[in-house]
């Protein structure tokens, strides 16, 4: 006895130097000392007869240091326990000579070292587990002769390499774990024989291969958790008949494909059923046998087949009376939301069917779930209003039904969830009010309101919620102003109030909310300065774009370390533009539609300051300018009957109507068209517009194939659609413009008029052929997609048109009906602008000539593309054209054509687009330009929403708010130069 006490204390004798983790260790140690017996000893077991040291529970006594080798001299241990302490080094060698142990527990520790050959040296060994260390290495072959094991515990261990075939032998395990480690390879066959397992896990690990048909023998398994691997191929159809003992399945996070098996729904002991994050398909099976089942995760995958009957198994759930949760987002899920839903368990605590093509309306009853506490039904088909039965479910946290097509007013009753977190209500067509009553909801972190139909003010008592953490109210038609209170938010990190008609100054209180990190308040009528919001340093976006601020630029937004972007554009601010801190930074400021501001750094291309000369030098100034004025009078005075001479004998030139065809040097034939048409054949078809037909046309004269466009014209308007094209093209000359080369006005075989244009052929074809390749014929469909920095090439070139036309002609052009069919692509997909049959020469035409003609020709431009204020019959401008190339960028960097189904009443692609700046611009763009081109690390997202921005700033709603053509070229040149140097004069 004296010797064992001895071999104890020698043993721990490092204990005495320990540092005490806490209470437990002080207790530990008061009780080894000489004046206890040894057998007393906390922790401490002996055998009854010889009083030998049998047992060693030292579990959770917050001990650290290292295990002592004198471990080992302690042979007639049956059981040691270290569990819950921080010992580190290594598991001792000398544990080999410990052969009566039957139970090791050294779970929740820092040991390291591997798991050493010598421990199997234990061949008594039950029970062993090493849970949660920093073991590492891998798992010697030894392990098989642990004979007479039952528990395999090394979970949490950094293990790695392969499962060694060995195991096979362990024929009495029950539970085997490497969950959370690195092992890989494919499960071996000799598993097969582990026939008595009952809980086998080996989630979050590297394994791999098709599910191992080795599980389908052990049929005595209640647990299988394999979740997050890389398994493959098909789940057997036999598979709950061959694992029919099943409590729990974590096939989670997989690439398993093939159809859910049927039989798991005879796998009455089933409670946990989770195959989420898989490539499953077909449809659900009905599990209305699972009386026990409380969980069911399904999500991602590719379930169901977006029609009726895809729901069916929600009714077989209502079996299911301890169902607690039901998760079948993201996946394929189609047909109308069944009122049988209100009927599943009381004890349903969370219920997700988001991202999926759900239909019809949630049930009036869905207040009948009182258990509930997350409800997410977002991106789906829904329609109607939500429940004011909601407001019984009070134990609610989540609501989401965003992106529905949701309608009706918010209900007051939600106002009853007082434990509500999130309420995620956008992209719908919510109307009315925002209820007072959600104020009552404390605890709300996120309330998302936008992209709705609502109106009114935005209520105080929204503003007293002190735990939001986000509030997004933008594209509505609220009104009135940013309440005072807003100040009193304190938790806040992003507000978004964009795009409503709010309307006032800024309130001061802004300043108080210090966690801010995103700040959105562009698209209103905000007026004044902005207030002293000098201490939310942690802001890393703000947008003032858009609104009627004034003043100058705060100088101390340059100090905002955190800050990746700032849009001051289309405001009044004036002055000094900021050069220090972020403002040296072109690619994160955003100022123009300013046009009162100067200075900058260069990137901005802004006007320099001047400083105001002295009296002297202004009395000067005024005297010079004087005189300047004067003499322009007298010159204009003394010219003025000499041109109102010239616009005389031009008018009556006109009244002669001279053919305009004589401003071109040649002139074709009718035969000639017709033979290089093969006689205008479908097969040299190339497009057709408002007013005529284009075929593809070779000239064997001129070696040459070339565009023919011949006018219908049993269309009214054709003449006139003919006349304004020649007028157009005839002087003006720019490299991106169709060139036209000459024109046909003559008489066909049947005595028919005819006319025609011929242009110069572009091998590419129209830029919305490139951009829409699925909608036209599989022969003539482009072989790739367009690159970002081609599109960028694309919209530069059409901008400089545009600019020239504008300003450059000798008067000015307005082109009334750009799109992307009228863009037209040569062999370098250099752009070029055709279509000039609405063009108009804006100082030839008076507001009552334009009307006229627009009403004659039956057309207003393009529906998508024309300005609104054509729409209302008014006057043509160089504005209408900035609109229309607006919606081209944004056709051109998004994909969708501005008339597309998606897009109706107020959810335009405008404000699609203006919603998703800068956050989710990746959403809305044209996932092609993602997937081709782009050097690894480009920063898309930045350049993309730089682009979109120019398009938002031409099609503003009013005219005056666009941007001007020589200011768009700038900027997208800017920001060519900007994320393109490497490739500043490459095309492609």
């Amino acid at each position: 006895m004296r010797n064992m006490k001895l071999f104890l204390i020698l043993s721990f004798s490092a204990l005495m130097s320990l540092e005490a983790f806490g209470n437990s260790h002080e207790i530990l140690l008061s009780s080894w000392n000489n004046s206890f017996p040894l057998c007393r000893w906390t922790g401490v077991t002996c055998s009854h007869k010889h009083k030998r040291v049998t047992g060693l529970d030292l579990g959770g006594f917050q001990l650290g240091g290292v295990i002592s080798s004198f471990i080992g001299n302690l042979s007639f241990l049956t059981s040691l326990d270290f569990n819950s302490n921080s010992f580190a080094g290594t598991i001792p060698q000398e544990l080999r000579n410990l052969f009566r142990l039957q139970h090791l527990n050294m779970s929740f520790n820092f040991l390291g070292g591997g798991i050493p050959a010598s421990l199997f040296n234990c061949s008594r060994l039950l029970d062993l587990s090493l849970y949660s260390n920093h073991l590492g290495q891998g798992l010697p072959s030894e392990v098989g002769s642990l004979r007479n094991l039952v528990t395999l515990d090394l979970g949490k261990n950094n293990l790695n390499g392969k499962i060694p075939v060995s195991l096979g032998n362990l024929t009495s395990l029950r539970l085997l774990s490497f969950d959370e480690n690195n092992m890989e390879g494919e499960i071996p066959d000799a598993i097969a024989r582990l026939t008595q397992m009952v809980v086998f896990a080996i989630h979050i690990n590297q394994f791999s291969g098709v599910f191992p048909p080795a599980i389908y023998n052990l049929s005595s398994l209640q647990s299988l958790d394999m979740f997050g691997n890389g398994f493959s191929g098909n789940l057997r159809p036999d598979f709950g008949n061959l694992l029919p003992n099943l409590e729990e399945l974590s096939l989670g996070n997989n690439s398993l494909t093939g159809a859910i098996p049927s039989t798991l729904a005879n796998i009455s002991t089933l409670q946990f059923l989770a195959i989420e994050r898989n490539s499953l398909t077909g449809s659900i099976p009905s599990f209305s046998k699972l009386q026990y089942l409380q969980l069911l995760d399904l999500n991602h995958n590719s379930l169901g087949s977006f029609s009726a009957g895809d729901l069916e198994f929600l009714v077989s759930l209502t079996n299911c009376t301890q169902l607690q949760s039901l998760d079948v987002a993201f996946n394929r899920l189609g047909g109308d939301f069944p009122i049988s839903i209100v009927n599943l368990s009381m004890n349903l605590n969370d219920l997700s069917l988001h991202k999926n093509s759900i239909s019809g309306s949630i049930p009036h009853d869905i207040g009948n779930l009182i258990g509930l506490q997350t409800f997410w039904f977002s991106e789906n088909l829904l329609k109607g209003p939500i429940p004011t039965s909601f407001g019984k479910l009070l134990g609610l946290v989540e609501l989401s039904v965003h992106a529905n097509r949701m309608s009706g007013e918010i209900p007051y009753s939600l106002g009853n969830i007082t434990r509500l977190e999130k309420l995620l209500l956008s992209n719908n067509s919510f109307e009315g009010i925002i209820p007072p009553s959600l104020g009552k909801c404390s605890h709300l972190l996120y309330l998302h309101i936008h992209n709705n139909k609502l109106n009114g003010i935005i209520p105080q008592e929204i503003m007293q919620i002190s735990t939001l953490i986000s509030l997004k109210m933008s594209n509505n038609s609220l009104t009135g102003s940013l309440p005072e209170d807003v100040g009193r938010l304190q938790n806040l990190g992003n507000l978004s109030v964009a795009h409503n008609k709010l309307s006032g100054k800024l309130p001061k209180t802004l300043g108080n909310c210090l966690s801010m990190e995103r700040l959105d308040l562009q698209g209103n009528t905000f007026d004044g300065t902005i207030p002293d919001i000098s201490g939310l340093v942690g802001i890393k976006a703000a947008d003032f774009s858009s609104n009627n601020l004034s003043g100058r630029i705060p100088e101390y937004l340059a100090n905002f370390n955190l800050l990746e972007y700032l849009n001051l554009s289309f405001n009044n601010f004036e002055g000094n533009v900021p050069t220090k801190g972020k403002f040296k930074n072109a690619t994160i400021v955003s100022i123009f539609g300013n046009k009162n501001l100067c200075g900058g750094v260069l990137e901005l291309q802004l006007k320099p300051c001047f400083t105001q000369p002295p009296r002297s030098s202004r009395k000067k100034l005024v005297i010079w300018v004087s005189i300047g004025i004067s003499l322009l009078l007298l010159l204009f005075i003394a010219s003025v009957p000499l041109c109102w001479l010239k616009i005389r004998n031009k008018k009556n030139t006109n009244e002669a109507t001279p053919s305009l065809l004589w401003a071109f040097h040649e002139m074709i034939s009718y035969g000639d068209l017709r033979n290089a048409t093969d006689g205008f054949s479908s097969s040299n078809l190339i497009g057709s517009g408002s007013f005529g037909t284009v075929f593809k046309a070779f000239l064997p004269a001129e070696n040459k194939v070339v565009a023919v466009k011949v006018l219908n014209m049993q269309r009214r308007g054709a003449m006139k659609s003919f006349m304004a094209e020649c007028e157009s093209l005839k002087d003006i000359r720019h490299r991106n413009l169709v060139k036209l080369l000459t024109a046909c006005s003559s008489i066909d075989f049947q005595g028919n008029e005819f006319r025609a244009l011929i242009y110069e052929y572009m091998p590419n074809g129209s830029l919305d052929m490139r951009l829409h390749p699925k909608e036209i014929k599989e022969i003539s469909r482009p072989s790739r997609t367009l690159t970002l920095l081609e599109r960028l090439n694309i919209v530069i070139d059409v901008a400089s048109v545009l600019e020239y036309l504008h300003i450059s002609c000798h008067e000015a052009i307005a082109h009334c009906d750009l799109k992307p069919s009228n863009v037209l692509l040569d062999d370098d997909l250099t752009a070029h602008v055709s279509d000039f049959g609405l063009a108009r020469i804006l100082l030839k035409y008076d507001q009552e000539t334009f009307i006229n003609q627009l009403s004659s020709a039956g057309v207003r431009g393009s529906i998508g593309y024309a300005a609104p204020e054509y729409a209302m019959g008014g006057e043509i401008s160089v504005h209408g054209d900035a609109y229309s190339f607006g919606i081209l960028i944004l056709e051109l960097f998004s994909g969708k054509r501005p008339t597309d189904e998606m897009f109706g009443g107020d959810f335009t692609i405008r404000s699609c687009i203006r919603s998703a700046l800068p956050d989710q611009v990746l959403d809305v763009a044209d996932e092609s330009i993602l997937h081709s081109g782009l050097r690894i690390g480009f920063p898309a997202a930045e350049c993309l929403t730089k682009v979109l921005e120019v398009g938002l700033g031409c099609s503003e709603e009013s005219p005056a708010n666009r941007l001007e053509m020589s200011e768009v070229v700038k900027e997208l040149i800017s920001i060519k130069e900007r994320f393109f140097k490497a490739r500043r004069g490459a095309r492609h």
